[in-house]
């Protein structure tokens, strides 16, 4: 996958300037995954971020109306990444299980970085999504935004991992729910596993996660 070009397409509506579309706009997206990351979603301010970049906070302003319409970009961002790996990977397999445990593999994986985006730290927005996504539509405008398209990456995903599992079991009632819920459970147990241990059974190097989510969907779908 490092040899392929690949461009990311956001939702227009996320920003006032496309921010892959210059030097500066990259930078503003390097550097905000590095400090919302770091510090928090809350203690993150554009002003903050112009002095680590060098640049006027009103020239952040010209990319994003605001640091939460930033943090669903950044959503937007990871959830086409991962959907662009899960057609990826699951494109030469031929048997539906195949494709749906290849899928869980990928939701549930310590995220490694991906050279195919050079301004990209994707295992610093993983953590990102683990400890802000919600904070992304926990809101009181979600409606609005799910209106314009805003999550419509995310439910991408799910809509595919649910097509593996209805390739299987056309009769099962709940892939969606099936689905959503592994996706947000394995980011519950990567951040229980560092910061409430006693919530999780994860330990590093034996794939628990994997493993736990593998039997729970097959013995579910099957």
């Amino acid at each position: 996958m490092d040899d392929i070009q690949v461009h990311i397409k956001i939702n227009e509506g996320l920003y006032a300037k496309n921010p892959d579309s210059s030097k500066l706009g990259q930078k503003i997206i390097s550097k905000s995954i590095e400090m919302i990351d770091e510090l928090g979603f809350e203690c993150f301010t554009f002003r903050k971020l112009g002095v680590e970049i060098g640049s006027n906070e009103s020239s952040i302003y010209r990319y994003f109306e605001s640091k939460h319409a930033l943090l669903v970009y950044l959503v937007n961002w990871y959830w086409s990444w991962i959907e662009y790996r899960l057609v990826y990977k699951t494109s030469d397999l031929k048997k539906p299980h195949d494709k749906l445990n290849k899928a869980v593999e990928l939701l549930t994986e310590t995220v490694t970085e991906d050279n195919s985006f050079l301004y990209i730290n994707e295992i610093k927005l993983h953590q990102i999504i683990i400890k802000e996504s919600s904070k992304a539509y926990y809101t009181k405008d979600v409606d609005k935004e799910n209106a314009k398209g805003f999550y419509k990456t995310y439910k991408r995903v799910v809509e595919i991992v649910s097509d593996f599992v209805l390739a299987i079991n056309p009769d099962f009632e709940f892939p969606h729910m099936l689905v959503s819920t592994i996706i947000e459970g394995a980011q519950h147990q990567l951040y229980f596993s560092k910061h409430l241990p006693a919530l999780t059974d994860h330990q590093e190097g034996k794939n628990n996660i994997l493993r736990f989510y593998l039997g729970m969907i097959n013995k579910t779908v099957n």
